[in-house]
């Protein structure tokens, strides 16, 4: 197979982990006899200092042209800490996805049984724990009508039958690929967009008759997802809550720099790791390139390239199990790798085995 990929390195520690994925992706194509050209493009404030946009035109017709995305971070303090600032980062994401269509976020909730320990919460809840959170992407308060003065301030959390019908047939697909168990998240109780999330969901129910759908509100099922994130198999929720949530989950493992995402819609999908730029990190060695590797798996698994993935979740799982691991997950007293390291020991676990 010939795969064109965009890779948008961003900002903080993107470039570094950027890296280790572009490498294990290289030797997975090597291995499994697949052509792979990479075309690298400029995004978030990396992009604002040096063409003043963090989703420039060229940044975009390159993403249209490849057959995927590699994504890494974006954000910086200093646009983090000015609220006066016009232009910032995070518009570039916003504006890529808006852009290229992707209207679902994929983010797989894992644990790692060598890495149990490490979760903050108690090992017999999160030993168990596999859920899917699936967010959408790209309505709601962040895209709706907004308006800021000195004296007020007000965003609008708009939504679509249409959009909300298409993000729900994804929750329901892959609830009918898992254990047939739906829980669509919303605050019906309060906001009339959720009750229309909800009158559509139930709309669609009989569509889907061996899958088991069931309905909460967020605060609950934030709660449930500390008290009981066994529970979970699919999740679906619009754009704000699923920010909040998919981070929530994402701490379950013990490390956000462990788990990858998928964002697909109706353009060219992009593969990103859940972490943000930490860029207090840039240049140290110590940011965990795992959700980049993993998220090079998510990008072969939606090729239906099933045996590549399956050899790079191989590869991370094994490299966990030898304690090769960056600080914030290395065993006590145990060897000390970095951001290098461990993606070079799983770069040879691929082309070894």
């Amino acid at each position: 197979m010939n795969l064109k990929i965009a890779v948008l390195a961003g900002d903080g520690i993107g470039p570094e982990i950027s890296v280790q994925g572009v490498n294990v992706m290289s030797a997975v194509c090597e291995k499994f006899g697949h052509r792979v050209s990479y075309e690298y493009a400029l995004c978030g404030a990396d992009a604002i200092d040096k063409v003043g946009d963090p989703f420039p035109d060229e940044t975009y017709n390159v993403c249209q042209a490849a057959d995927a995305v590699l994504f890494s971070s974006v954000g910086h303090p200093k646009y983090d800490n000015d609220p006066t600032a016009k232009v910032r980062p995070e518009q570039g994401l916003l504006a890529m996805r808006k852009r290229l269509g992707l209207f679902a976020n994929i983010r797989p909730v894992q644990t790692f049984k060598c890495l149990v320990h490490k979760s903050p919460l108690r090992a017999e809840l999160v030993e168990n724990a596999d859920f899917v959170c699936i967010r959408e992407l790209t309505g709601g308060m962040y895209f709706g009508e907004k308006y800021q003065d000195n004296e007020k301030a007000y965003d609008t959390n708009f939504y679509t039958r249409p959009e909300i019908a298409r993000i729900l047939k994804v929750a329901f697909d892959y609830a009918m690929k898992r254990r047939r168990h739906l829980t669509v998240v919303d605050k019906a109780n309060v906001l009339a967009s959720s009750r229309l999330w909800r009158q559509v969901a139930q709309e669609m129910e009989s569509l889907y008759p061996d899958v088991t759908t069931d309905y909460m509100y967020v605060d609950n099922a934030a709660m449930r997802m500390i008290q009981e994130p066994a529970f979970f198999d699919v999740m679906v929720t619009e754009n704000t809550f699923g920010d909040i949530l998919t981070d929530e989950g994402s701490v379950i493992s013990g490390s956000m720099g462990l788990l990858p995402s998928a964002s697909t819609g109706t353009g060219t999908p992009v593969f990103e790791p859940i972490h943000g730029s930490w860029p207090q990190a840039t240049g140290l060695n110590i940011a965990n390139p795992v959700a980049q590797i993993l998220s090079v798996a998510m990008l072969f698994e939606h090729f239906d390239l099933k045996a590549e993935g399956t050899l790079i979740r191989q590869a991370v799982d094994a490299s966990l199990e030898a304690n090769v691991r960056t600080p914030e997950i290395q065993v006590e007293d145990g060897e000390r790798y970095g951001t290098k390291e461990v993606g070079e020991w799983i770069v040879r676990f691929v082309r070894e085995t």
